[in-house]
């Protein structure tokens, strides 16, 4: 009986604390008949003049909940209690309990601040702190303490730090706790198979429960997909069991048939996601089989989408599950892993508010007035970085300023019950008389299985129009309610016929991709990142894509719904976006001007230049001489400088006064190779005239030898500062050649331009290794002078016979 639950035991105390309390905690264990037996309950209480609200996280439990307190009350749903669901809805004037899903409880209240005829706002299963229950709580609790102090906030789950939320709620908040009813509950650890796959684990797991015990079995499966191939396998495996799945895909009269009896007394066997993990009480269960892995869906910033990722079940969240068992009698849990690695599994799921993406958040948050989430009350606050990132997004559509307040657009985008790109894709199809097609695609964006499978989003569109079922039809009717709230917020132009891949791009630009390869593998969106599709699928073909949804990492995401987008679709719709501008990039040492067409990241068009602006030319120039002057510098300049201590041609005052010497010098061209004259010209300017005179002083470029010849000399080596000549050029040469206090290296040459001896102490080569390079040389060059006493004879390079006929 329903006065048997064990929540009627402590419903008295939570009475007299909403009394005496504008808020209040109740913790209670799955099967104690909260979520069906407070709200009720509240009606007949003084305080209590208007609607009681329960929040649900799941649109199955959101109608099942209502459908139970109506049959409690001998009524039909939409009477007394009534729900409200996205796809689905009975509510009438009499209906004083409304179920509604989180989302649509966070809507009602940025629409209503004050929730004029509410009296009491009850968050069920709060500890699955999705992200709507988080914002819902705190605007409620901001509500309450703003503008309605009688408001009366609830709290509601089973497995939450109750302390933890009074602290939030506030440090007197009561916290009433139920014992539950507590049916002996067995658990059996099958262990895990990393080899086997999950529905093959699961179907010989659920197959050894319906063999070894009676009652009917609930399974619990990561996805939908995973449901459907253990349900092929089951039907194989036991042919005579009735198999039902439960997930948000399906029909309600199916999610009806899972959650309650046979009503032909047949065995079942249900098959669900972690929709059945709380809120629904599924009759006749008494065997939960868990495969221990939970798919959440987890906001990737890098790659700007949002992508379901499997990870192990929590140990709170086996621990509902386990639970499902045993509420109506002993029951008993199968896991697929080993009881000694339980410890080691998450205690709890992490919060939404740490995976999901923020932009739906903040865009509410600034409707509600508030540009910053931390002047808010949060469990935990939303992160930092996600925020930035959806303001960001935000800006670019339009909906917020630079400032991070609202827009005009932005309250146009808000007022829809729709994420932001959604209804920005909305807005645009209906000022353009398309909200109708617009409409269906967003739905199509997020409702999985609608219009069938498959990555191209326009060929579904085209399978849910033509589709008379019953889920179609409802879909269809809201995505009609969403059209029409779209044309009460523009203007509607003429019913253009705007292709599809245009409206899904007006609130996804980013997104806008285009083909990198032959295969139609690889893609690269507009907003700079990378995506993978399949080279089977018929949009591989396409040039252009718009993508709808993609899963996996940043730099390998795949797409796994898009529309083809035509180039001058493109063009012709979104032209405003489209940047025509002059690129100037750097290639095979010179610099290459191109005029691009571009939307962001991609290239729509390119062509030569044939008049780019000069100045960035020159900057361009400036910036790669600079990255390696030594490259442009001539060394030699360098090192006559650096050897008088001079830093004027060093690369930190070059890279300082390049304006002045090497701009002028690159006006007008396309390289850096410069002719060398005008470069030592014009870095020669820079010098002011005492350091002119020094540097040609103290540093001279030439050594002029006794014979009259000259000389360069090297600074750049080693052995610096050195010169090369002929030895018979130094004849009569008593004294070593200097430079300032520096002795020449002096690197003489036979006739030949051979090296035959290097010093820096001339008299004493003369006087020393001189004999034996004259023996050697003079027989290798006997035309020339090679006189014992070197220093005394006249310096000439002419042979013996020239030299004597000059009357040297």
């Amino acid at each position: 009986m329903a006065d048997d639950l064990p929540i009627h035991a402590v419903l008295p105390d939570l009475l007299a604390a909403l009394r005496e309390s504008s808020g209040a905690v109740l913790v209670a264990p799955p099967g104690a008949g909260k979520t069906t037996a407070v709200a009720p309950a509240l009606l007949d209480q003084e305080w209590c003049s208007g609607t009681v609200i329960l929040t649900s996280p799941r649109r199955v439990a959101a109608r099942a909940a209502a459908e139970r307190m109506a049959q409690m009350l001998g009524e039909k749903p939409g009477e007394t209690v009534g729900y409200l669901t996205r796809l689905d809805s009975k509510r009438s004037s009499k209906t004083r309990v409304l179920v509604v899903t989180e989302a649509i409880f966070v809507n009602r209240i940025l629409d209503d601040p004050e929730l004029e005829g509410v009296s009491a706002v009850l968050f069920d299963e709060a500890h699955e702190r999705h992200l709507d229950s988080d914002l819902g709580l705190a605007l409620a609790l901001e509500t309450q303490g703003v503008l309605r102090e009688e408001l009366r906030v609830l709290v509601m789950s089973a497995t939450i730090d109750g302390a933890r939320f009074a602290a939030l709620m506030g440090g007197d908040t009561p916290v009433i706790e139920s014992e539950g009813r507590a049916y002996p509950l067995e658990i059996r650890w099958l262990g895990s198979s990393p080899q086997a796959r999950v529905e093959d684990a699961m179907t010989s797991a659920i197959a050894t429960a319906w063999k070894e015990q009676e009652g009917d079995i609930l399974a619990f499966l990561p996805g939908v997909g995973e449901i459907e191939r253990t349900r092929e396998r089951l039907a194989e495996r036991l042919p005579s069991a009735l198999v039902l799945p439960l997930h948000g895909q399906v029909q309600p009269a199916e999610q009806r048939a899972a959650i309650r009896r046979d009503p032909k007394g047949r065995r079942r066997i249900v098959l669900a996601t972690a929709i059945a993990e709380t809120s629904l009480t599924l009759e006749g269960v008494s065997v939960v089989v868990d495969a221990g892995l939970s798919r959440r869906a987890e906001f990737d910033r890098a790659a700007g989408t949002t992508h379901l990722v499997t990870h192990r079940a929590s140990q709170a969240a086996a621990a509902q599950r386990a639970g499902r068992a045993a509420r109506q009698g002993p029951g008993v849990a199968y896991r697929l892993w080993e009881e000694g690695g339980h410890a080691g599994r998450p205690q709890f799921d992490p919060p939404e508010m740490e995976t999901a993406d923020l932009a739906p958040l903040v865009l509410d948050l600034a409707k509600w007035g508030t540009s910053d989430p931390a002047s808010l009350q949060w469990l935990d606050p939303p992160p930092v970085a996600s925020v930035a990132a959806a303001r960001a997004t935000l800006v670019g559509l339009g909906a917020l300023d630079a400032e991070g307040r609202i827009t005009e657009r932005g309250k146009q985008l808000a007022s829809l019950p729709l994420d932001p790109a959604s209804a920005a894709m909305l807005l645009f199809g209906a000022e353009h008389g398309s909200a109708a097609k617009a409409a269906r695609l967003a739905l199509l964006l997020q409702e999985r299985g609608l219009g069938g499978r498959g990555e191209d989003l326009e060929a579904r569109l085209l399978r849910w129009n033509e589709d008379r079922g019953a889920r179609a039809e409802a879909s269809r009717k809201l995505a009609g309610r969403w059209a029409m709230l779209a044309e009460k917020l523009v203007a509607s132009g003429n019913r253009d016929n705007i292709p599809a891949a245009i409206l899904l791009a007006a609130g996804r630009l980013e997104f806008i991709a285009k083909r990198r390869d032959a295969s139609g593998e690889s893609w690269i969106a507009s907003g700079g990142r990378g995506f993978m599709l399949d080279p089977a699928s018929p949009l591989a073909r396409a040039e252009f894509l718009v993508i709808g949804d993609a899963q996996g990492q940043a730099k390998g995401a795949r797409i796994t719904s898009a529309i083809a987008l035509e180039q001058a679709d493109l063009e012709h719709w979104l032209g405003e976006r489209i940047e025509k501008r002059s690129v100037l990039r750097w290639k095979q040492d010179r610099v290459e001007a191109r005029l691009e067409k571009r939307l962001g990241a991609i290239t729509l068009a390119s062509g030569p230049d044939p008049s780019p602006d000069s100045a960035a030319l020159v900057d361009i120039l400036v910036g790669k001489a600079l990255e390696n002057p030594a490259k442009l510098i001539p060394a030699e300049l360098q090192a006559r400088a650096a050897f008088i201590g001079l830093d004027a041609f060093s690369s930190d005052k070059l890279a300082e006064t390049a304006d002045l010497w090497l701009a002028p010098l690159l006006e007008g061209r396309r390289d850096l190779d410069l002719p060398k004259g005008r470069l030592v010209d014009a870095l020669l300017g820079l010098l002011d005239w005492n350091d002119r005179q020094r540097l040609d002083s103290e540093a001279p470029r030439e050594f002029t030898s006794p014979a009259g010849t000259t000389h360069r000399i090297d600074y750049t080596g080693d052995d610096a500062p050195s010169v090369e000549v002929r030895v018979q050029a130094l004849f009569g040469l008593e004294r070593h050649p200097m430079i300032g206090d520096t002795p020449l290296f002096l690197k003489l040459t036979s006739p030949a331009g051979r090296p035959i001896q290097s010093t820096r102490d001339l008299p004493g080569f003369w006087r020393g290794s001189w004999d034996d390079v004259r023996k050697d040389m003079k027989g290798r060059y006997p035309k020339h002078r090679w006189p014992e006493e070197p220093w005394a004879e006249k310096p000439s390079l002419k042979t013996k016979n020239a030299f004597s006929k000059s009357g040297g």
